[in-house]
């Protein structure tokens, strides 16, 4: 049960650093990820909002946060880049339903970002899939219920 909680501590660190970061930088280093690129369907590959500075954050700040929860850096630096891909391609699949960005998808906004993480680490710490279906749950929840409260607070920009 201590695992989980520190590798959903992770997790979550990793998701929420890309805010961290536009809250600290404002618009520097805000250089979009696909440069503006369109798909062959004529939408943005990813979106304006996916940004380097977000990559960049969830590894400067996972990372230590690994290091400090008794992890390698290898471990940290693996949950902030799956958690990052897992945000990547929620924002491709976003692109391709014609969803504008930022809009939410119930679902698509937290299980990939919370599954790819505990994947990208399932053999290290031997994760089974119960173990990992209710870290997705639980990150699910958890994001559903802090988000508003951040939005509350203007650290985020929507509830969601």
């Amino acid at each position: 049960m201590i695992l989980l909680i520190k590798l959903l501590t992770l997790i979550i660190l990793a998701n929420s650093a890309p805010i961290f970061g536009r809250k600290l930088f404002n618009e520097r280093f805000n250089q979009p990820l696909d440069r503006g690129k369109l798909f062959i369907d004529g939408a943005p590959l990813l979106g304006k909002s996916k940004t380097i500075r977000g990559i960049v954050m969830a590894a400067a700040l996972t990372t230590p946060m690994a290091l400090l929860l008794g992890f390698s850096a290898t471990t940290g630096i693996a949950i902030a880049l799956a958690a990052m891909a897992g945000d990547l391609l929620s924002s491709f699949i976003k692109r391709r339903l014609k969803k504008p960005p930022s809009s939410q998808a119930l679902g698509l906004d937290q299980i990939p970002e919370s599954l790819l993480p505990l994947l990208a680490v399932q053999q290290e710490f031997s994760l089974g899939l119960i173990e990992i279906s209710l870290s997705v749950v639980a990150f699910t929840v958890f994001e559903l219920t802090v988000s508003p409260m951040l939005h509350k607070l203007k650290i985020r920009k929507k509830p969601y």
